[in-house]
């Protein structure tokens, strides 16, 4: 009879809750929230030039990131409080909201933060590694690195997750909409502002994939999952060190790692 009665209670333990039920609305989801209201501060700020000379704005800003400015360590992260115009801001902040908020208020306000604030410095990083003149402005890298660290929390929970195919089709959508309205304005000419980082897109979508792996809640535990922390931490942490090391060994002005020397 003990031995039974252990076995049962054994069995209760093991058995993880729905992944639904791990939503909290307290400690307060603020990451999101502030960060967003700081990007639309920055905005006013620094764009809503009324002579409408709001591109010489961005560039002197002693927020953006620059190549000739690189030895500013801040700007590798400061530039995700600036925005090239308002669609530009208005999608940034809907979908870091949407995608960000519901992470947030199951993993918490500082795994939250670390990935965003580690995919806004994998996209700077990138983007002084592979394109080595541009200029940048926008919370992208963050924004991937969220829609990413979606697909990093189904492959870890997705035993006790819900729809966790609809998740990532969702996600999905919303990305390839994002990159289809860029390249679109980018090959049709009619951009407005500062041209569009496709690095900083696909560097801070790989640091929310490899890093959420290694810092997002696992709530059912298994050997695998384990492999993949390390994994993922290990990936994340070998491209920052070669991020930094590259831009060390190349002081400006430089070539682009891959880009064709003119």
């Amino acid at each position: 009879m003990s031995l039974k009665k252990v076995d049962v209670e054994s069995l209760k333990e093991v058995k993880p809750k729905p992944y639904v039920d791990h939503y909290k609305c307290w400690p307060l989801p603020l990451f999101i929230i502030v960060t967003s209201v700081l990007q639309v501060l920055g905005f006013f700020y620094y764009s809503m030039d009324p002579l409408g000379d709001n591109r010489d704005n961005l560039v002197n800003s002693t927020l953006i990131y620059r190549p000739d400015k690189r030895l500013q360590l801040w700007r590798y992260a400061s530039y995700a409080l600036l925005h090239a115009g308002w669609i530009h801001l208005a999608f940034n902040t809907l979908v870091q909201v949407l995608v960000g908020l519901p992470l947030e208020m199951v993993h918490g306000s500082l795994r939250v933060g670390c990935l965003y604030l580690a995919g806004v410095l994998a996209g700077s990083l990138g983007t002084s590694v592979f394109d080595s003149e541009v200029y940048l402005v926008g919370a992208s890298g963050g924004v991937y690195a969220l829609l990413a660290a979606h697909l990093a929390n189904v492959l870890i929970n997705y035993n006790i997750m819900q729809f966790a195919c609809l998740r990532l089709v969702a996600v999905a959508f919303v990305a390839a909409t994002d990159m289809g309205f860029a390249l679109y304005d980018y090959f049709t000419g009619v951009m407005v502002g500062l041209p569009v980082s496709y690095i900083a897109h696909l560097t801070g979508a790989l640091s929310g994939v490899t890093l959420g792996l290694a810092i997002l809640k696992s709530f059912k535990k298994d050997s695998l999952e384990q492999i993949l922390r390390w994994l993922g931490l290990g990936i994340y942490l070998a491209c920052i060190v070669f991020a930094v090391i590259y831009n060390i060994l190349h002081p400006y002005p430089y070539v682009g790692f891959g880009q064709i020397s003119m």
